[in-house]
This record gives structure tokens, sequence and C-alpha cells, in this order.
């Protein structure tokens, strides 16, 4: 698979500290609307990325394994998903990229339900009246941080469109500082990690060609290795 992921600009976003550490699961959700695609820009003073404009997402939640939901994925992105991860650790990360997504910027993804009384990071969620919809996700794209990085993450990216959007009204935790929407282009010119970079282009090929492999980006034997999950 042919890409544009600049591994020089990937070490820069996060240079080499010597940590040793096990990557921490991780989701992220990339809302596309009307042509445009949501981003939002990490505080100066995070560790890890900071003032990097980013897709929201984090780290997944023990809640994430029990959070209700309703629908399913479409079968290639199920196929793709369960390779990687056993069947419930996969749907607990697409229920992370959708609670990280309601958390940092207020939108929320999902389907109309009753409200409900519930303990922990789902508890404003399922108060709006919503449950998470696992229809509404396409996997994109898999990425793991290099060894060695301040923070690691073995990060799946999921892709929504803005149709599935209960909430539009931005309102976000503060971890990102600064919230919008922006066309293809004037995205892909922001101050963008090397990996966010690299979705997006990703992501702008799929939607003109929804049945593209899905790439998996890792480290292996001293390099970047793209591979491609059917």
């Amino acid at each position: 698979m042919t890409t544009p992921f600049d591994p020089r600009q990937d070490l820069a976003d996060a240079p080499v500290t010597g940590a040793r550490m096990r990557p921490k699961d991780a989701a992220t959700l990339i809302v596309v609307k009307n042509g445009k695609v949501l981003m939002g820009r990490r505080a100066q003073g995070h560790v890890f990325m900071a003032a990097k404009w980013v897709f929201p997402g984090g780290r997944i939640d023990r809640s994430d394994f029990r959070a209700a939901s309703t629908g399913d994925f479409d079968a290639r992105s199920a196929a793709r998903l369960t390779a990687g991860a056993a069947p419930h650790r996969a749907r607990a990360l697409a229920l992370t990229a959708i609670r990280e997504t309601f958390e940092e910027t207020g939108l929320i993804v999902g389907a109309p339900a009753p409200s409900a009384a519930v303990a922990g990071p789902w508890r404003d969620y399922r108060a709006a009246g919503a449950v998470p919809d696992l229809s509404a996700l396409t996997y994109v794209a898999r990425a793991i941080t290099p060894p060695g990085r301040a923070r690691r993450f073995d990060a799946r990216f999921f892709m929504a469109d803005g149709s599935a959007l209960l909430s539009r009204e931005i309102d976000g935790s503060g971890e990102l500082d600064e919230i919008a929407w922006f066309p293809w282009e004037e995205a892909e010119n922001l101050d963008l990690p090397a990996i966010t970079r690299f979705v997006i282009g990703e992501v702008g090929k799929r939607l003109s060609d929804p049945d593209r492999p899905a790439p998996f980006v890792r480290f292996v034997r001293g390099q970047h290795q793209i591979e491609a999950m059917g």
C-alpha cells in the first residue's frame, strides 16, 4: 500500500525518551459531515502531541466493556477488528471512540434512547437520552506508537458520518482547546501529527473508494511498516 506517511515527522512529533512501556489500547473517531472533518487542537500543556490538531479520542476505560449499545459493525469492519482483538475488546474500543468524542467535543454519536442513570464515564452521555450505535462506525485504520516514546498507544481509528450525530453543539471538556469543522484541504494543512495526516489522506480516499483496504501502521525491526488489513 503506498502512503504519504512521514516517519521523520513522526519522530519529531514524539521524540524518543527511552521510556519502556507497553502500548495502551485507545480509539479515535473521525466524524465527516458535508465534506468537512471534525478536528481538535490539543492543549499546549500536554506531554504528548502538545498543540497538535487531532481527531477526538483516548484510552479505553473499564466502563467501555460494560456500556450498553445498539446496532453492530458492518461485516468488513467486524472482521478487521476481531483479527486484532477479541470480540468483547473490539466492541469496547468502538465505544471508547464514541465516549471520548462526547467528552472532548460534546457531540453525541448514537441512537435516541430513554435517559438512563449510570455511574462513571458514561453518566452524562446516557443522561442525554442516547445509546451508542455501533452500526454508525466504520473501522478505517490502526496504528501503534513506536517503542521508546513518552506515551505509547495501540490506536484504532473509526469513521462516522455526520448524519449519526444526535447533538450538533460543540461543548468539550477542555482537553482540546479549540474544536472546529474543516474542509478537507484546510484540515490537511493544519499542524498535524504524522499519523493524523496519514489517516486524513486515507479517509479522503476511502470516501470515493469504500472498499479500500484499512492500513495498520507499526514499528518493526527498526522501521515503520504499513500493512493492509483486508
